[in-house]
């Protein structure tokens, strides 16, 4: 491939890319660095410069970039297979990565439905969900909505968006999305409903997701949640126990509990998957983004034999799931999977955690003294740090003030990559970074936050 210089690459992309989830009048406005290589925590632009990423590249890289075991692993598939098709055939990486997934998710999640990226993985769990009611006939048969939480996200395709709890991203969608049933968030900083942070909190909000159950279970086909996290709606952390107490409500009112792990899910919370850690096992679980490592396009939704049984028939029935992609169980991809799992364990990367986790919370401990920052939260080895205009008042900055823009920037003059969320900094390194590029990392988000917020940096 022939090479370019970085003010031509950046020309390549201002007349020809539209990005994702970005104002391009703005973009077309500023000369992007050009990412061209990684290596371990850091990426490396055209002119040399090195960013330690702070968002593991949007929350899916786990073992730093570019690891030997992983490219070796896909290489090694490419010189084999690219791709062979689902449909009336196996393949040999799909299968032996599906045994892999069972092995290691919560029990009782036994059979796994390939796809490509974390929105169809939701997607399918939707409509697992809602055909199993189907199937199961009679008054269930009128189960056809969801319940989703205020703040929650779980994509961007039109399902996905349909039991999104964003008004920003999903507001503009509204007439083409089915209905949905949205409790609240558990917000704590912000509670809608008058809770406090204390232990002493009544959880207004499991009292009025109950409700919310009560008057509607014979309508209600599942439940999605993002356990422990709502990563895009602000890294609001769930208080301790609220996953297990919606696990306990939704069998109590017949409800399937579908938990979107696409962002959680991988060792981020210092377990394996997040809803190990409240001792839940879901109906239905959504996996991509760390599934592969952050190195290909690949997702699974997993279910449990209950609702698996549900779709087997004679052909004349129409049982049958009728969904699919073209490039689902891509060998390529499962063999970047496999390798990613086995680093898990050679590394031992889960019981390198819990030291890591203790310094970054640590060091946001340090942070939330800071005159603007209103909240911080965390769980395992992602957090959200809340920037506000007064701390007493808890007044939010403008959203056209885009504070959070400005400290990500700022922070990249400090060879730092990160990625606001309005006012909220988020905290999402790959696991695999080492407790001094974590220091270095905090030092950063920091020092970026002390100047952008007492004005020492436009």
């Amino acid at each position: 491939m022939a090479e370019f210089d970085t003010r031509t690459l950046q020309n390549f992309d201002h007349t020809y890319v539209w990005h994702p989830f970005t104002q391009m009048r703005d973009w077309e406005a500023e000369d992007p660095v050009v990412i061209c290589r990684g290596e371990g925590p850091y990426l490396f632009d055209t002119d040399g410069n090195r960013y330690l990423d702070g968002i593991a590249s949007v929350w899916t890289n786990v073992h730093g970039h570019c690891r030997r075991e992983i490219n070796d692993a896909v290489i090694e598939q490419v010189n084999r297979l690219e791709h062979s098709t689902l449909l009336g055939l196996a393949n040999d990486r799909s299968a032996v990565l599906a045994k892999r997934l069972v092995e290691t998710v919560p029990p009782g999640l036994c059979k796994v439905f390939y796809s490509d990226n974390g929105s169809t993985a939701v997607e399918i769990a939707l409509k697992m969900a809602f055909q199993y009611q189907l199937h199961r006939g009679g008054r269930h048969a009128r189960k056809s909505c969801f319940i989703t939480f205020r703040n929650a996200y779980h994509g961007d395709t039109i399902g996905a968006v349909s039991v999104g709890g964003i008004d920003l991203f999903h507001g503009v969608f509204k007439p083409l999305l089915f209905r949905s049933i949205q409790a609240p968030s558990p917000y704590c900083y912000r509670c809608e409903l008058g809770g406090t942070r204390d232990g002493n909190c009544p959880r207004h909000c499991l009292t009025e997701l109950e409700r919310i159950m009560a008057d509607n279970a014979e309508n209600i086909a599942g439940l999605i949640i993002e356990p422990l996290m709502q990563c895009a709606g602000g890294m609001i952390a769930q208080p301790p126990g609220f996953v297990a107490k919606v696990r306990e409500l939704c069998d109590r009112y017949d409800i399937l509990m579908i938990a979107d792990e696409v962002a959680v899910g991988f060792g981020r919370t210092g377990a394996m998957f997040a809803c190990e850690r409240e001792g839940v096992t879901p109906d239905l679980m959504a996996l991509s983004k760390g599934l592969t490592a952050g190195y290909l396009p690949l997702a699974a939704t997993l279910a449990t034999q209950r609702i698996y049984d549900a779709f087997l028939g004679d052909y004349s029935e129409m049982k049958t799931f009728f969904h699919g992609h073209t490039f689902t169980g891509n060998p390529v991809a499962c063999a970047a999977a496999l390798a990613s799992l086995d680093l898990f364990e050679s590394d031992h990367l889960l019981a390198s955690l819990p030291a890591k986790m203790d310094l970054l919370e640590k060091r946001l401990a340090e942070t939330a003294t800071r005159e603007h920052v209103g909240d911080v939260r965390q769980i395992g080895m992602m957090a959200g740090i809340e920037l506000v205009v007064d701390r007493g008042s808890r007044e939010a900055y403008p959203w056209q003030d885009r504070i959070g823009i400005a400290v990500c920037r700022h922070a990249r003059k400090r060879g730092i990559f990160l990625r606001p969320l309005g006012n909220i900094i988020v905290v999402f390194p790959p696991l695999s970074i080492c407790v001094e590029e974590l220091e270095e990392l905090m030092h950063g988000i920091e020092s970026s936050i002390k100047d952008v917020t007492e004005g020492k940096y436009p």
